[in-house]
């Protein structure tokens, strides 16, 4: 697979949790179920990540993996569109992440932010541990694996991203100088034919001389475009006008996801921690009970005070869930106490739980095919298998691990 095509391949994963939330719904899933139409996406269960923090109690992990993938499935990731698969039977991670560990510097990892941010906020767990310090490299192997060209991240996970691409550039810069690297290179040019050649020596010297990034994106184009030379050429000539070696590992780019619009229901962020939330398929009348016992704005202590819609919680799910006409009428009864706080949450029970209807349809079908799911994962975990493969036998190469 050339870095070209890599454009084109996605990677993201979540850490087994149990059953998922709105938050997970509005924040990831729906841009998951956008993305499987429009990349070639790889979606996995990060059940080793998961041990990074739970290896001194695992027992719920086997559970939360199958809740999790039922969850996904009912939200609409499509198998038939994407490749699904649970991290930990994809061996080829583990041999990638301790293959990138030689070359990876140990001042790297401890200056990832979320490190010492995570050990502050689980400061009762032991976190004095390998497998927590590496975790971002065990991530890193996780995209570079698949050579994703874009992964989808929230704002604060971009350094996650960025200490993938350093990796990845270290890792070229070491290896991808194979002997005789630019009598190679320059042979490809030539395969190319007089036009195309020119034209790519001409967009080399742009993008090299003055940094044209518009004449590095021409060039990648002009490549992939290319018959009459082989994928390592593509791959050599790839890195040499950037100045490089061969691109043996593509470097990524964050694929910044739209933040989450849905708050909880005491208007803080959603999250199981705050018991705040209200599952992706949680039942109608759990659904009713939860929205109807919302906190409301403190100052409408009776039915004809007025209140102030931005200072109560209810009005940020309105703005998710109700159209122009309702967040109007919701604006004017709340001000003018012309409605009651129950009032004002029928609409939002009613959208919300029509929202999960079909949820729950797709989600039943699973759950009363376990084997369905299985299999699902098993064939995902193969296409993963021929991809990982594929970029792990180059990877061997390029360190000297290729013997028999």
């Amino acid at each position: 697979m050339s870095s070209v095509d890599s454009q084109q391949r996605i990677l993201s994963g979540m850490r087994p949790t149990g059953k998922l939330h709105l938050g997970h719904y509005h924040g990831v899933l729906k841009n998951w179920v956008k993305l499987q139409h429009e990349f070639e996406c790889f979606f996995f269960v990060a059940d080793w990540h998961a041990l990074t923090t739970q290896y001194d109690d695992p027992s719920g992990i086997e559970q939360s993996v199958w809740d999790m993938v039922v969850d996904w499935l009912a939200a609409g990731v499509n198998p038939g569109s994407s490749t699904m698969f649970i991290q930990s039977q994809v061996p080829e991670h583990a041999e990638l992440h301790l293959l990138l560990s030689m070359i990876t510097p140990l001042g790297w990892l401890e200056r990832i932010p979320t490190y010492k941010d995570q050990q502050e906020k689980l400061r009762e767990k032991d976190l004095a541990t390998y497998g927590f310090l590496g975790y971002p490299l065990l991530q890193s192997a996780d995209i570079l694996l698949y050579r994703a060209g874009k992964v989808p991240v929230g704002a604060d996970q971009v350094s996650h991203v960025e200490i993938t691409r350093e990796i990845a550039r270290r890792f070229n810069h070491i290896y991808g100088r194979e002997p005789g690297f630019e009598e190679l290179a320059e042979a490809a040019i030539v395969k190319m034919g007089k036009k195309n050649a020119k034209l790519y020596r001409s967009l080399k010297k742009r993008y090299q001389e003055e940094g044209s990034t518009e004449a590095l994106e021409i060039a990648r184009a002009l490549l992939k475009e290319q018959q009459n030379i082989s994928l390592g050429d593509r791959e050599r000539l790839y890195g040499y006008i950037e100045g490089g070696g061969k691109v043996i590992l593509p470097e990524p780019q964050p694929l910044l996801t739209p933040e989450s619009k849905m708050p909880g229901l005491d208007g803080q962020k959603m999250s199981k921690s705050y018991n705040n939330y209200i599952g992706l398929r949680e039942d109608p009348d759990s659904v009713a009970q939860k929205v109807r016992t919302m906190q409301t704005d403190p100052q409408r202590v009776r039915r004809t005070d007025p209140g102030e819609p931005e200072k109560c919680p209810v009005w940020g799910l309105h703005k998710v869930y109700s159209d122009e006409a309702t967040c109007a009428w919701v604006q004017e009864g709340c001000r003018s106490a012309g409605i009651g706080c129950l009032e004002c949450k029928t609409p939002l029970i009613e959208a919300i739980v029509e929202e999960q209807k079909p949820l729950h349809e797709r989600a039943k079908e699973y759950e009363d095919n376990p084997d369905l799911v299985y299999s699902i994962l098993q064939e995902g975990r193969e296409h993963a298998r021929d991809a990982a493969r594929d970029t792990l036998e180059e990877v061997r190469e390029a360190m000297g691990l290729g013997y028999r």
